[in-house]
């Protein structure tokens, strides 16, 4: 093809060229996006959002930002980018778990490569895995299940049956070898897999991938798409929903589910190393409703799970003697408490509001939101 004189391309190229012959025009590999400034910059925004940004890492970066930024970069092309050592500290969500935290450089690196595999990797994902992918989360995921459910019971009557998925200690079984060779399938980048394996293997544990990691989730998600595309491709399952590990399918007849979570169970035994939770694997009937991600999903109805009653009951009987010994604000408090509200307004919670108002006499509704009563603190 002769090529063009560029004093005869017009001044607006990009909105005169076909989409094409724009991509074609371009020789920009997946690592030269990774490493671009823009998206490092992109990245640096987007860790400055919350309270993140006053962490004292976070302002020491952002005092000398374009030489930081500029220095980060080059240490990625150059090789030269060596990940440090993680922050690691426990949390009670409610259960008790291990954080392995990245520096703040590292969080940096991946964000901005979560940025680029993201667009790979939510092409190839079902439609119906739920999990840390824009647009999804819990609410869709349950609304999906209810659906299903429904669905089901119209096609299959009274016979229909549940079976309940959940993988033991997830996060920290995955084997990092098995998920290399299944990120080798799509990444064909040579430098880009490169700086996958390394924060792959930077993990402080000896197996699994630390909670703190921005990429930890995404590489949870690639893991178990290996499970979501045999359910669906191989074993041909119609109702199938995953929201990380949790997986809930819905079928036929209790023969048919005896079989299926067999067959997964062999499944992510043999192909990825992973056992299903004996506790909380389970097979019930479709009428018994189904207890998941926060909620308890029936065909005709939700509601929140007796944990999460527990946990909101606990919070508003210390919120008096936080916000009188002035270790939180009234606004934050309501801020929380209307952050819960948002959540639970997902299912059919307006008993237990009623319930929430009459016990706690400082908890008033005011314009369909929660707000404290200054009188009764």
């Amino acid at each position: 093809m002769r090529k063009i004189p560029s004093k005869n391309l017009p001044s607006n190229l990009p909105n005169v060229l076909p989409n094409n012959l724009q991509n074609a025009s371009s020789n920009k590999t997946l690592w030269d996006e990774i490493v671009d400034i823009k998206n490092l910059d992109d990245a640096y925004h987007k860790s400055q959002k919350g309270k993140y940004k006053y962490k004292i890492r976070s302002i020491i970066f952002s005092q000398d930002l374009t030489y930081n930024l500029q220095q980060l970069r080059e240490q990625l092309i150059n090789n030269t980018y060596k990940i440090s050592r993680y922050s690691k500290f426990i949390i009670h969500d409610p259960r008790e778990r291990l954080v392995a935290a990245p520096h703040y450089r590292d969080k940096l690196v991946q964000i901005s490569l979560h940025n680029k595999l993201k667009l790979i990797y939510d092409k190839i994902f079902i439609s119906h895995s739920y999990a840390c992918i824009e647009g999804k989360g819990t609410h869709r995921a349950v609304n999906q299940i209810n659906k299903f459910m429904r669905k089901a019971l119209w096609q299959w009557g009274e016979d229909t049956f549940i079976v309940k998925v959940d993988v033991k200690k997830f996060f920290y079984s995955i084997n990092r070898e098995i998920l290399k060779k299944i990120i080798y399938k799509k990444i064909k980048c040579d430098k880009t897999r490169n700086l996958i394996y390394k924060i792959i293997d930077s993990s402080p544990s000896e197996r699994g991938l630390p909670l703190g990691n921005i990429t930890s989730q995404l590489f949870a998600n690639i893991y178990l798409n290996e499970v979501d595309q045999y359910c669906k491709r191989f074993l041909g399952i119609k109702f199938y929903v995953r929201y990380m590990d949790d997986i809930v399918i819905i079928l036929s007849n209790k023969q048919k589910a005896v079989e299926i979570v067999n067959l997964i169970k062999k499944f992510l035994k043999d192909r990825l190393n992973l056992e299903a939770n004996a506790n909380k694997t389970k097979i019930f009937p479709l009428s018994q409703g189904v207890n998941t991600i926060g909620f308890k999903i029936y065909t005709t109805h939700k509601l929140l799970r007796t944990d999460s009653k527990k946990r909101i009951k606990r919070k508003l009987s210390k919120f008096k003697k936080l916000i009188r010994d002035n270790k939180i604000t009234i606004e934050k408090a309501e801020t929380m408490l209307n952050s819960w509200l948002g959540h639970v307004k997902n299912c059919n919670s307006h008993n237990l509001i009623k319930k929430l108002l009459k016990k706690y006499k400082f908890l008033i509704m005011k314009n369909n939101i929660f707000k404290v009563n200054r009188k009764f603190i």
